[in-house]
């Protein structure tokens, strides 16, 4: 039985396979939302559950003082708001378009009639929301395990993955690549330029270009030792 996810980056981004993505959402219209539109804050009421056709949608967690981290990028076929919209509670994050989208999306009572009327679906939902969890998990154990070197250079392996242009540009400034780790700007500015220096990444106006991922590898090995 194959898995509910799709491609070798989906655990992370949590994505249903394209055929149960198209039997939860096959008859919803489209839905365009502009780049710097919320879909929803946290601690919202969570009423509706997106999925992502086109464009890219940052998954943010806010501290009581108003200290962003950025939990997850979202991209095409990636499920966004589930987690509230299935057990009814508040908004866990907050969900932010990065670029102009296109949407699809159902209620809760059309999510439940879905996957009561679809065991394979239902199954597929409950795989998906075992591989949030699993990412949440090595997000809090890197975040209270690695060095922030091995961070940065784990989270640039990622995005380059998922992000990078056809020429391996990652089109994200130094504040919001901070955001991702929960560091200082000051603190992330200075390890890229030391990168930059020994040929492990290339800099220009808000994008980075992994140029070598073998030697940002190696300082997640070692920060992992």
């Amino acid at each position: 039985m194959s898995a509910p996810w799709s491609g070798d980056l989906a655990p992370r981004l949590a994505r249903l396979r394209p055929d149960l993505f198209d039997l939860l959402f096959g008859e919803c219209r489209p839905e365009r939302y502009s780049a710097g539109e919320h879909l929803f804050m946290q601690e919202d009421v969570a009423d509706r559950i997106y999925g992502v056709l086109s464009g890219t949608v940052e998954i943010s967690i806010y501290s009581p003082g108003g200290r962003k981290l950025v939990a997850n990028i979202e991209l095409s076929r990636s499920l966004v708001g589930e987690i509230g919209v299935l057990d009814g509670g508040a908004r866990t994050a907050s969900a932010l378009c990065l670029t102009d989208c296109t949407l699809v999306s159902l209620n809760r009572a059309q999510l439940f009639d879905k996957l009561e009327k679809n065991a394979a679906l239902a199954l597929a939902m409950i795989g998906l929301l075992c591989a949030r969890l699993r990412w949440v998990s090595g997000e809090r154990n890197d975040q209270a395990l690695l060095k922030i070197e091995a961070r940065l250079a784990k989270r640039l392996l990622f995005l380059s993955g998922i992000l990078a242009d056809k020429d391996g540009w990652i089109a994200i400034s130094q504040a919001e690549l901070a955001a991702f780790l929960g560091a200082t700007r000051e603190s992330v500015n200075k390890m890229l330029n030391e990168w930059r220096s020994r040929s492990l990444i290339m800099i220009k106006r808000s994008a980075i270009r992994v140029t070598n991922a073998d030697g940002l590898q190696e300082i997640v090995d070692l920060g992992d030792a």
